[in-house]
């Protein structure tokens, strides 16, 4: 990287209340780790991520997320989710919280999903003996 590109702005930094609240729910999959990327705390199973706090210059709060294909079109309805700039592009949504509002038990499930979506075999196998 050049010295001359600026870093990304922090959008919601580690010690933000809707990183702190993500990161309680992300951080008890198997194997989850939490990553600065972007200017954004992303939590990830193994390398590949499945949350992101903050949508990409918005300053709302919002959390990103890998939706099951069959729920996408149910979840655009709803006023609340929207596709993100950049990972909206692969397949990616967002849901708008804040640390103390917003559908928090929905963004527990989708979260799970996301998870689900991106993590490995030994990953899910070690998931699926948690919830036994």
């Amino acid at each position: 990287m050049s010295d001359d590109v600026a870093p990304h702005p922090m959008r919601f930094p580690r010690e933000h209340p809707l990183t702190e609240r993500v990161r309680r729910l992300c951080m008890a999959y198997p194997e989850a780790a939490e990553v600065l990327a972007h200017g954004r705390s992303t939590f990830r199973a193994g390398k590949r991520q499945f949350a992101i706090v903050g949508a990409a210059h918005d300053d709302a709060g919002a959390v990103e997320f890998i939706p099951d294909d069959l729920e996408r079109p149910a979840l655009l309805e709803r006023d609340d989710v929207f596709v993100p700039p950049y990972e909206g592009a692969y397949g990616w949504l967002a849901i708008r919280v804040e640390a103390d509002a917003g559908d928090w038990e929905l963004l527990a499930e989708l979260l799970d999903t996301s998870y689900r979506r991106v993590a490995l075999q030994r990953q899910l196998r070690a998931l699926d003996a948690q919830d036994a």
